[in-house]
């Protein structure tokens, strides 16, 4: 008997430890909220994911923003509480040509603002966000039932932003770029490498490089701009944007083997 035992124990140490090894294998687990540009029918945040080896829970409704995103975080329905123990970032593509940086009406707590959120403030809404992710990756230290209990910062908040898909918002990607340096989040800069840009028309149509690749268009002071990309995981500009996203990701995330 006294030899049995210790075999037993070895036997349930190799199993924890190819357990460990498998676990070690798995992917990572991005989630994404958007709106239009974002949503499945697209394509590139699954290409993307799918050139990284992760999984993709894809959120993203047109028609929504970012008060959308945060109501959805109060009444539950962005991720379940199992979700969010296994996602490994939350990626906003929400791109409404608005300040989303401007901060005179923010408030110091997730818990401050006065909810359900409308679309009259998008700095707000964006803020409550951040801030209430960061708070809840932050309290599963306190959590029994988390693998994160009782660690120093509770699970890891990896927060994503995206650009708008060109350069022609403005208003947004500048903001969102000083959204970004504020907080330390890196941004998925689809205006800079998505291959043209609003200073220069094409040689041939005389018109704006991005009405070559979308089915309809979008006057942005004055000028107008293609405005949502053809969808479909097959389609060259999602292709690109999926491998614009995963470049960006790996900068953030080893890729694990397979």
């Amino acid at each position: 008997m006294k030899r049995v035992l210790p075999l037993i124990v070895l036997c349930f140490a190799f199993i924890a430890s190819i357990s460990a090894q498998e676990k070690s294998k798995d992917g990572y687990t991005f989630l994404l909220t958007g709106a239009s540009f974002a949503s499945p029918n697209n394509g590139w945040f699954e290409v993307g994911c799918q050139i990284l080896g992760a999984t993709p829970i894809n959120r993203a409704i047109g028609g929504e923003a970012i008060a959308n995103t945060a109501n959805r975080m109060i009444d539950g329905s962005l991720y379940s509480k199992e979700e969010f123990e296994n996602i490994d970032a939350l990626v906003i593509m929400q791109v409404h040509d608005k300040d989303v940086f401007e901060d005179s009406q923010l408030k110091e707590k997730y818990t401050d603002y006065q909810t359900p959120f409308n679309r009259d403030n998008y700095a707000a809404a964006y803020d409550y966000v951040i801030k209430r992710w960061l708070t809840e990756c932050y309290n599963l230290k306190f959590d029994q039932n988390s693998r994160y209990y009782n660690t120093k910062y509770g699970k890891p908040a990896v927060i994503i932003l995206c650009t708008d898909w060109h350069d022609g918002r403005v208003t947004f990607n500048t903001s969102i770029r000083k959204l970004g340096e504020k907080w330390g989040f890196p941004i998925v800069e689809f205006d800079k490498y998505i291959g043209f840009s609003k200073n220069v028309v094409h040689p041939v149509t005389g018109e704006q490089i991005s009405r070559l690749y979308t089915g309809d268009k979008q006057d942005i002071n004055g000028t107008t701009f293609g405005w949502h990309p053809e969808n479909g995981a097959d389609k060259y500009l999602q292709r690109r944007m999926g491998a614009i996203f995963a470049d960006t990701m790996r900068k953030i995330y080893p890729i694990l083997p397979k």
